[in-house]
């Protein structure tokens, strides 16, 4: 449970999802009814990813997607979860956020990653160097924290829209790097254990233990993100379950493309190998029926004693999708 006497908090992240025989204008119009239904079942934020060169993610022009999504709802929160901080200018990303909160006063967040979210001939498409500084993302990282400060006497370049508005800034990992980096700059801290969740805990331990009060965050936050599929049975989560599967094994294959279809039987896709290290970087995920899901997330909450739980659900058909979360909402209640 979360260090309050509230249940965590429950988000949502969305990749935008192409699937199958989809276009990504079917993408955009499911992640705002997704959303639209987040909200009214109590989500308390929505992030979209930044990917390029993936034609089963429609989410690369990521603020553009969020004012649309902010377009069509009413109090849920919107932000990046995140916007890989090397692919851009942090005065281009302030810019950007800053319209975004202009707009939706009180609704933005801002979720900065260091990894590219493509591959590397995209990475030189995106004018990314290769030969980047470990020191660059923690420089920008506070070059964006000035650009949503007071502006200072004598500053010469300012972020309009940005500046004076204080958008949060939250820090993204699967390693330890950035809990190491949220706890110096007093950030709070999402961990994407939903790929990556070899070292969640070590992660977090570090970021409690090392995190420095800021004039934003006076104590740590942190999230852990998950998939979560959950449906009317264990058999039917694990079927749905099957297209993040085949997503994986795609991804590791250098095949990406559209979310497949979910499958019967997982055998006649993947090898013992493919089966051993897609198992490994899903484990944590929770797949089941209502039942399964409760005790997944409430082990999980007491494992990691989060602040916040953002759930992901690569879902080929978006009403079994609609379904995933409404059970994961509802599970919340009785945690």
């Amino acid at each position: 449970m979360s260090t309050s006497s509230q249940p965590a908090a429950f988000s949502v992240l969305d990749l935008a999802p192409i699937a199958q025989g989809a276009t990504p204008r079917d993408a955009f119009h499911h992640a705002l009814d997704l959303a639209q239904h987040t909200e009214k079942w109590g989500y308390h934020r929505y992030w979209l990813a930044e990917h390029h060169n993936m034609t089963g993610i429609a989410s690369a022009a990521t603020a553009v997607l969020i004012g649309y999504i902010a377009s069509g709802t009413q109090r849920i929160r919107l932000g990046s979860g995140g916007v890989m901080l090397p692919n851009h200018s942090p005065l281009v990303i302030a810019e950007q956020f800053g319209t975004l909160e202009s707009l939706y006063p009180g609704r933005i967040d801002l979720g900065l990653g260091r990894a590219p979210g493509t591959d590397q001939r995209t990475m030189m498409a995106l004018r990314r160097h290769l030969n980047a500084d470990i020191d660059d993302f923690p420089r920008d990282v506070q070059e964006l924290q000035r650009y949503f400060a007071d502006t200072q006497p004598g500053q010469p370049v300012q972020a309009v829209p940005g500046q004076g508005l204080n958008v949060p800034i939250w820090l993204l990992g699967s390693s330890l790097y950035s809990a190491q980096l949220a706890a110096k700059l007093g950030l709070p801290f999402a961990f994407a254990a939903h790929f990556a969740p070899d070292m969640l805990l070590e992660a977090l331990r570090i970021y409690r233990e090392t995190f420095v009060p800021s004039a934003t965050n006076a104590k740590p936050y942190a999230m852990v993100c998950v998939n979560v599929v959950a449906a009317d049975s264990d058999r039917d989560a694990r079927f749905i379950f099957t297209s993040m599967q085949q997503q994986f094994i795609n991804l590791r294959r250098g095949t990406p493309g559209p979310l497949p279809a979910p499958v019967e039987n997982m055998d006649t896709v993947w090898s013992p190998a493919e089966q051993f290290g897609v198992e490994q970087t899903l484990r944590l995920s929770i797949v089941g029926d209502r039942a399964k899901v409760r005790h997944g997330l409430q082990s999980l909450l007491r494992e990691t004693q989060v602040d916040e739980v953002m759930i992901n659900g690569q879902i080929f058909d978006h009403q079994a999708r609609l379904q995933s979360f409404e059970i994961a909402m509802s599970v919340r209640q009785t945690l």
